[in-house]
């Protein structure tokens, strides 16, 4: 029991640690393709630390949601992060990594995250926050239809039993399984504020969905937003990872070097991820705002296309 919590533990912290390096490194890859020297890959951890050392500045009209609502994004990602099987299958709480589950913590971070963009009552905010739910209208659905998918296919909501699935099981070549993947894909751009969807790196008022939002906060509760900004992008690389390369995972009961491979191979997922994320930011540009739910919708109807597929193959 107690190396069960312990092996818990090393995953919760792990996620944790390693959210700010996969944003910098994506930022410093960016920063070559693009010939410029950039940032260090360690940069988010500086600003993190930065930040948590400001005195923290409220509007006078905010109220106690405006002040909890960093905490309770925080905490619902980082949950959902530490629910995925990242490195190892059958952990303390993979009993309750379902991708339901998932999407309800996700949700309740959107839902506390915009609501907190329109207490202040500022413009910007509420541009913000009913961007967000534009977006979310058409995300979620599309994530649920994939995860539907995913469970006809491996009898199960849960991750683990989809990873053993994708394992063990002779999946081969699947239509439905290629379209999940592009829908998730699209989904996860989305979700993560990445381009063609919003630039992270700009505050252009014609743009900015994420920023938007957060622009009334300062010091520690800004490093909580930005810190849940950092592990629902890890959040979703181990998704994916979890999902369509479960390759290197421990199983239940494995001693500890098999743990260590597996921490390494999840690594190196991330690393691959962050590079392939970087590539594809600098080789497409932003679309307009009004255009990302037809970008979204693609993935709605990528999803619902895996689902009728799969149904017509098993009644042939």
């Amino acid at each position: 029991m107690i190396g069960d919590v312990l092996v818990q533990g090393v995953e919760m912290l792990l996620v944790l640690l390693v959210a700010p390096l996969m944003t910098g490194l994506v930022r410093s890859v960016k920063a070559r393709l693009l010939r410029r020297q950039g940032p260090s890959p360690l940069q988010p951890y500086r600003d993190l630390w930065r930040l948590l050392r400001k005195e923290v500045v409220l509007a006078e009209s905010a109220s106690w949601l405006f002040r909890v609502a960093p905490y309770v994004v925080f905490t619902a990602i980082w949950v959902g992060a530490s629910l995925i099987p990242t490195f190892a299958t059958g952990l303390l709480f993979n009993w309750s990594a379902d991708m339901i589950a998932i999407v309800a913590l996700l949700g309740t971070a959107r839902f506390f995250l915009a609501l907190a963009g329109l207490d202040v009552g500022t413009s910007f905010g509420g541009i913000g926050s009913s961007r967000e739910m534009m977006i979310a209208s058409v995300a979620e659905p599309a994530m649920l239809m994939a995860v539907f998918t995913l469970s006809l296919l491996a009898g199960s909501t849960a991750l683990s039993s989809v990873a053993h699935f994708m394992l063990t099981a002779h999946v081969g070549l699947r239509i439905s399984l290629g379209l999940v993947a592009v829908a998730l894909l699209i989904v996860s751009i989305a979700e993560n504020a990445r381009i063609p969807v919003d630039n992270p790196a700009t505050h252009l008022e014609l743009t900015m969905v994420h920023e938007a939002m957060v622009l009334e906060y300062s010091g520690r509760h800004l490093a909580m937003i930005e810190a849940a900004a950092f592990l629902k992008l890890v959040l979703y690389a181990s998704l994916l990872a979890c999902i369509f390369l479960p390759w290197g995972l421990a199983a239940a009961g494995d001693g500890p070097f098999a743990y260590l491979i597996g921490i390494g191979t999840y690594l190196l997922k991330l690393v691959l991820a962050a590079i392939l994320l970087a590539v594809f930011e600098t080789s497409i540009a932003k679309m307009r705002v009004f255009r990302v739910p037809q970008f979204l919708g693609a993935a709605l109807m990528l999803g619902l296309l895996g689902t009728l597929l799969l149904f017509v193959s098993r009644s042939l």
